[in-house]
């Protein structure tokens, strides 16, 4: 199923269905929020959803976003959410199956089973952030999501949900396997791609995310990503997503 999103962003609200999900950005980007974690969906990059498992998506503006749906079973894909990888022949056979896979169904039958075989193949990459049910977690991760600028640092933010300094870098560790620090930069990366896919430039998310100059923002993303941003984002459109494979 393709959809193509206006000038304004657009939210589909938590929900959940039968068959596994991929949720695939040939344009602009989407970002997918379930119960263990925030996962954005970078152009020519897709996150997988297993069956039965509440999400939520919120697109870009003019995103042009296709879904496939696969059957339990049907596939040798995770039983976790995921971001992958899309190959180029990935890449058309979406498209096409979206835009003329009623036309014949002997020629739909073929694309669907190489589409199948395909997509475990691609590689899993990580640029997610992981969310836990703990509730001090969800508060710092709630008031991340609405204002990212946000720099408090690891002393302020446990002053907010009354703990020590040292007892909450060990809750984050705990839950979530990362630093406050390299679990905050996730939520930073997360935002940034989403906006830059939008058209948004470097300077404007820098502010957004409350740096201090655009050269520590764009240290920071190449540092955890290999290159700058907009190298980084002409890559992953080049090579439809093996720029995630480092």
């Amino acid at each position: 199923m393709r959809v193509d999103v206006t000038e304004t962003r657009a939210e589909v609200p938590s929900h959940w269905h039968r068959k596994g999900q991929l949720v695939f950005a040939l344009g602009g980007g989407v970002t997918c929020r379930v119960p263990s974690g925030l996962w954005m969906v970078p152009p020519h990059c897709g996150v997988w959803i297993p069956g039965s498992m509440e999400h939520s998506n919120i697109a870009t503006a003019n995103a042009r976003i296709f879904f496939v749906y696969v059957e339990p079973g049907a596939a040798d894909l995770p039983d976790r959410c995921c971001t992958l990888s899309i190959s180029p022949l990935l890449r058309e056979l979406i498209v096409e199956l979206a835009d003329h896979g009623q036309d014949d169904d002997s020629r739909k039958a073929v694309l669907t089973t190489v589409l199948l075989s395909e997509l475990p193949r691609m590689p899993v990459q990580q640029l997610h952030m992981p969310i836990s049910s703990e509730p001090r977690l969800r508060r710092i991760v709630d008031a991340l999501a609405e204002n990212p600028a946000d720099r408090s640092n690891l002393a302020e933010w446990a002053r907010r949900v009354a703990l020590s300094e040292s007892s909450l870098a060990r809750l984050v560790v705990r839950e979530t396997g990362l630093s406050f620090g390299r679990w905050r930069q996730q939520l930073h990366l997360i935002v940034a791609i989403r906006e830059l896919a939008s058209g948004a430039s470097v300077q404007q998310v820098s502010a957004d995310l409350g740096y201090e100059s655009v050269t520590a923002f764009i240290t920071m993303f190449k540092k955890a990503l290999g290159k700058p941003p907009a190298q980084y984002l002409s890559s992953v459109a080049l090579n439809g997503g093996s720029a995630f494979a480092a």
